[in-house]
């Protein structure tokens, strides 16, 4: 028998569940975007299974530890305070972009594990992010992609880039869960 697929998010962290602070390594300066909570929490009650996929060339770079993003990651979803466990899976890729890596988005490694061992159904499945290496994840993944404009670039600037003529753009998380069905 076949297992049943599932629909899942592959969600980017800076600029799309909270506010981009350049190499965050505070957990008291995590600030959640508005509506995200709310937003989260409707994708998991329509059956979605949340991934949490995060550059964080910080730790690469030598400005914060991993130990600093989990402590960050924690403060988030005590911010959301939505039941645990709230994510399926998280992938913090900690190398620098000149580094070596497995997981550094836009690899779709990191989703291609996940729909393998989760059963996930890839035109069930989103990558939500602010930038383009979110989009080129979704697309080399085989997934479906959607931007928001809470982060680096503008619903203008989104549209200029080549690769992102025919994706759905969103002023913010909240308006892309709208459209979840």
């Amino acid at each position: 028998m076949t297992p049943r697929l599932h629909k899942a998010l592959f969600l980017d962290r800076d600029g799309t569940l909270i506010y981009d602070k350049n190499y965050l390594s505070d957990p008291a300066a995590v600030e959640l975007i508005p509506g995200v909570a709310g937003a989260l929490a409707r994708a998991k009650k329509l059956g979605y299974r949340l991934y949490l996929l995060t550059n964080q060339s910080g730790i690469g770079r030598g400005y914060h530890t991993l130990d600093d993003t989990h402590r960050c990651n924690a403060r988030m979803e005590q911010l959301l305070a939505l039941p645990a466990p709230l994510f399926a899976g998280i992938c913090i890729a900690p190398e620098a972009p000149d580094q070596p890596s497995l997981y550094r988005k836009p690899s779709p490694r990191y989703i291609h594990e996940m729909l393998a061992r989760d059963h996930l159904d890839p035109a069930q499945s989103w990558m939500v992010g602010d930038r383009e290496a979110d989009i080129d994840t979704a697309l080399n993944a085989g997934i479906r992609p959607a931007a928001v404009c809470t982060g680096k670039l503008t619903r203008a600037a989104w549209t200029a880039l080549p690769a992102c003529q025919n994706i759905p753009i969103f002023d913010d998380f909240a308006a892309f869960a709208k459209t979840l069905r």
